[in-house]
């Protein structure tokens, strides 16, 4: 299970510290045992962010069966995906 408030302090450490690899393995880091995946919004087409922010969304991933899926229930969700816009 992940909280709104575990969310949006995700959110608030991202647009401080930037989006990045780094930023993403310090939230791995501090939030234990929260799964954390990097990659492209672009890379996740025809999905609602469950958080948009400027230069990336969050969603959240549910791994609870053999294979991951994205949720929008925190009652069940098992990780975050952080996702970067990239704008030309």
């Amino acid at each position: 299970m992940i909280t709104t408030d575990q969310v949006n302090a995700i959110a608030a450490r991202i647009e401080t510290m930037g989006v990045n690899e780094a930023t993403v393995s310090e939230l791995r880091q501090h939030y234990q045992p929260i799964h954390f995946t990097y990659c492209m919004d672009d890379d996740l087409p025809n999905n609602t962010p469950l958080i948009e922010r400027k230069g990336f969304n969050l969603y959240l991933i549910d791994g609870r069966e053999h294979c991951l899926c994205l949720t929008n229930d925190y009652d069940v969700a098992t990780g975050i995906v952080v996702a970067e816009i990239i704008t030309d």
